[in-house]
């Protein structure tokens, strides 16, 4: 027997569950559309295409600061799970890269990207 077999069996049957849920819901859901349901909805707010309503790019930029630093973090703890096999190449690895997210952090605050004013 493949042992393979019982991935692929599971990842068939996630598919078609999936798609068979959808497929139900298509038929079975209502339909009455009408002109606010097809209307965008925005987090509660009504629609507008002025610009001073836009959300500010420091929520943005915060956010993707968050992952960068979730990286680093995953980064750190699998490098502390394997210190011992690394040897000096993971130490050298380590500094570089703590060196390197240094410099993008201090790049950070110059520029005022975790200021909120």
């Amino acid at each position: 027997m493949n042992p393979y077999l019982p991935i692929l069996l599971i990842l068939i049957f996630g598919l078609a569950l999936g798609l068979g849920v959808s497929g139900v819901s298509l038929f079975l859901g209502p339909k009455k559309p009408n002109s606010s349901k097809l209307e965008v909805y925005e987090c509660g707010l009504p629609v507008t295409s002025s610009a001073e309503n836009r959300f500010s790019i420091k929520f943005y930029l915060t956010a993707i600061l968050f992952i960068l630093f979730d990286i680093e973090t995953i980064f750190m703890y699998l490098w502390s799970t394997a210190f011992d096999y690394l040897g000096w190449f993971g130490i050298v690895e380590v500094g570089i890269f703590i060196a390197t997210l240094s410099i993008g952090y201090i790049y950070v605050l110059k520029r005022g990207a975790l200021r909120w004013d």
